[in-house]
């Protein structure tokens, strides 16, 4: 398998405080994900808690892009199933969106930190 482009994931903490499986599972899953963040390919931004209330909190998105940015694509997780945005004009929205989530998003460094105090936490 081939990995394309670098990978870029910004997690509230929210999500990270989940124990679904219970807390073994949860600091699985943490330790993964803390392995993963340190392939050279793959970077990991945690938005705290104490970042307070943000624009997208709430929703998962995922935002495939490649060298022809008028290919980029948007997938929503709804209830209903998934939602395909391709639109520039949707597209845009969400590169402005996911833009400003990094920027109160810690560091992937940091990240890294936090993810291991609340994995050594269960």
């Amino acid at each position: 398998m081939r990995w394309c482009g670098p990978w870029k994931s910004v997690i509230h903490e929210a999500a990270l405080r989940m124990q679904f499986g219970g807390p073994k599972v949860a600091r699985q899953q943490l330790e993964h994900l803390l392995t993963l963040s340190e392939l050279p390919h793959i970077s990991v931004h945690v938005i705290p808690f104490a970042a307070g209330s943000f624009a997208g909190s709430g929703q998962s998105i995922y935002y495939a892009h490649g060298p022809v940015p008028q290919l980029d694509t948007v997938n929503l997780d709804q209830s209903h199933g998934p939602v395909f945005l391709d639109t520039d004009s949707q597209v845009e929205k969400y590169r402005v969106l996911l833009s400003r989530m990094e920027a109160i998003a810690l560091d992937p460094e940091d990240s890294r930190n936090f993810i291991h105090t609340i994995a050594r936490s269960l």
